[in-house]
């Protein structure tokens, strides 16, 4: 199928790698024009390399107040215009029940309002071209005790299916992806080959852990003129391990 993606532009967070990393070669294998950010310059520089396409590498501190601003700014300057945002940056914050109001906000500043910000700096110029794509990489609605990126995501769900209400009449779509075990740094650092092993084989119904290319596979989708008609959606790519019926 030809998404008709060749020529479109794309920023893509949180690219140095896993998830963001596959989304963004991916992208680019369709002819998408991107900007990439993280903090490792080094590693947007090798996924340059990778992708074997000219990149707009912007190495940035997503917890910076200015950082929304400063990632938008670049990317139109190197773009032109951003048609496509994948909101992907964030990370896991597992807290104790003393856990303190510095670590709750970072955790919700970190995966929840630098997107929103991020967002909104480039959405007027999605508008004017009455086109856009917002596509946030969130996570799963099951907590495992108290993890302030489980807090964060639930507002980014919440926030994502508000905005789509607003913004649809300009052609924009917004849709967020929770991915399940999907094999990154942070999965291979946080659980044993053992127990991985163990969940893939009890818990996720297609035995196995997912890749960075099976999030990428319906990135790219949602990123197309295709669907348009897909808004306001939650689609998780986890193998079948939730357990909710909707």
């Amino acid at each position: 199928m030809d998404l008709e993606l060749s020529g479109k532009t794309a920023l893509v967070t949180g690219a140095s790698a896993g998830i963001g990393r596959g989304i963004a070669r991916m992208l680019a294998a369709e002819g998408v024009r991107l900007a990439v950010t993280a903090r490792r310059r080094d590693r947007l520089q090798a996924l340059e390399q990778d992708a074997g396409v000219k990149l707009v590498i912007i190495d940035c501190d997503f917890t910076q107040a200015d950082a929304p601003q400063r990632i938008a700014q670049a990317a139109l300057a190197g773009l032109g215009a951003v048609d496509i945002l994948v909101n992907n940056a964030g990370g896991s914050r597992a807290f104790k029940l003393d856990s303190s109001e510095a670590q709750w906000e970072e955790a919700l500043t970190l995966n929840f309002t630098r997107q929103r910000q991020l967002t909104h700096a480039l959405l007027q110029q999605m508008i004017a071209r009455n086109w856009g794509r917002i596509i946030n990489i969130t996570g799963k609605s099951e907590p495992e005790g108290i993890n302030g990126a489980f807090a964060a995501k639930a507002a980014m769900h919440a926030w994502a299916k508000g905005l789509s209400l607003e913004v649809g009449k300009h052609g924009i779509t917004v849709n967020s992806i929770p991915p399940g075990r999907i094999h990154s740094e942070q999965i291979l650092r946080n659980y044993t080959p053992e127990y991985r092993q163990w969940q893939a084989e009890h818990e996720i119904p297609v035995r196995r852990y997912g890749e960075p290319e099976d999030i990428a596979n319906l990135v790219c989708f949602l990123a197309s003129p295709r669907a348009s008609y897909i808004t306001g959606a939650v689609i998780p790519v986890d193998g079948g391990l939730r357990r909710y019926q909707f």
